[in-house]
């Protein structure tokens, strides 16, 4: 059986089952399940807890004796197996179709490990192992999932999003669930009436002078240069990893390079927002760039951009945030040089 990661705590409710399986690549979603199977099995007897790595040094002998013999001090035990990003050996996969048949109602097991396609699914020691348990997808959810995500996490905290908040939460947390899930617990101290709007958010980051790389790039989209040049300052000032910051800001001009290719070709801006499914509080920001910036301005910060970050990963004594400071005044074409630019 397959569950969401927000279903867990009720099904858990209705009791334990054998075994759970939490696959998937966001860290955040498989901890926080975990944490509630854990929490869960001691309240049902299961206090003594052994974990494994399945890897090559692994005995799996130990494992076999933990469901042969009970523990002296409790009866019952949860056996947490991890799989490497490597995935399982044919050895391995072997071994888990072994220990189906030894598990018991005094052992939980659960297995967590990365992402899983449609074949392993399929695979007899999956399929054996969901047999006994929840297969519970722990997934980053996408650009489409993530405001639903961001609505029902809000739900649990007793706050009311209005969708623009939402829109607005998604666009600075997309990628990093660990971020949201702290900014949406601060916003719950700071509004106990859990009302949520986009003025509200913007003042809780204000009031705490935290910035993220997101709302850089929203500043240098609608070209705030004074804005952009406060924001980075922060952001250096709280060691923000430059690769992050290049990266975030690549990730943003590549989408405008392919707008304004779009446009260039004599397809209408608002077809184009509609055929990459780009959200309404957005457009405007991206207008205003494509209107402001030419294919061959936003070519030339791509090409900065490779070369600040090819300069971090070569000399880590250098230091790139002059150069990324000029790149956000060229970003809002505010022709000023603040410092000299790199050599060709």
């Amino acid at each position: 059986m397959r569950i969401f990661p927000e279903q867990l705590v009720q099904n858990l409710e209705r009791g334990l089952r054998q075994c759970y399986l939490l696959f998937g690549n966001e860290p955040l979603l498989k901890q926080e399940c975990l944490d509630q199977i854990r929490q869960c099995s001691q309240k049902h007897g299961f206090e003594e807890k052994h974990q494994f790595v399945l890897d090559k040094q692994l005995d799996w002998n130990v494992i076999f004796d933990c469901t042969q013999a009970l523990s002296l001090f409790s009866s019952r035990q949860v056996l947490e197996l991890t799989i490497p990003d490597t995935g399982l050996t044919t050895a391995h996969t072997s071994k888990i179709k072994e220990l189906v048949p030894a598990l018991h109602d005094d052992i939980l097991l659960v297995v967590q490990g990365p992402r899983v396609n449609k074949a392993q699914e399929n695979s007899q020691w999956f399929k054996a192992l969901v047999q006994l348990g929840l297969f519970v997808p722990c997934n980053t959810p996408d650009n489409q999932q993530l405001p639903r995500f961001i609505q029902q996490r809000c739900k649990k905290l007793k706050l009311q999003p209005d969708a623009e908040a939402i829109q607005m939460l998604a666009q600075w947390h997309e990628g990093n669930l660990l971020a949201l899930a702290q900014s949406l617990d601060k916003l719950a101290l700071l509004y106990p009436d859990g009302l949520l709007t986009l003025i509200r958010i913007e003042e809780a980051l204000n009031r705490n002078n935290h910035f993220t790389p997101f709302q850089l790039v929203d500043t240098l989209l609608s070209g705030q240069a004074k804005r952009a040049q406060r924001i980075l300052r922060q952001l250096e000032s709280e060691g923000t990893e430059m690769v992050i910051l290049l990266r975030t800001l690549q990730k943003e001009l590549f989408v405008l390079q392919n707008f304004q290719q779009a446009i260039t070709q004599g397809e209408a801006i608002f077809t184009v927002f509609d055929r990459h499914k780009v959200w309404q509080n957005r457009r405007a920001l991206y207008q205003a760039a494509l209107q402001r910036l030419s294919m061959v301005q936003i070519q030339h910060l791509i090409r900065s951009l490779a070369r600040m970050e090819i300069a971090t990963k070569t000399d880590f004594d250098t230091n790139c945030w002059p150069q990324l400071s000029q790149l956000t005044l060229d970003m809002c074409n505010i022709h000023i040089s603040v410092t000299p630019n790199f050599s060709h």
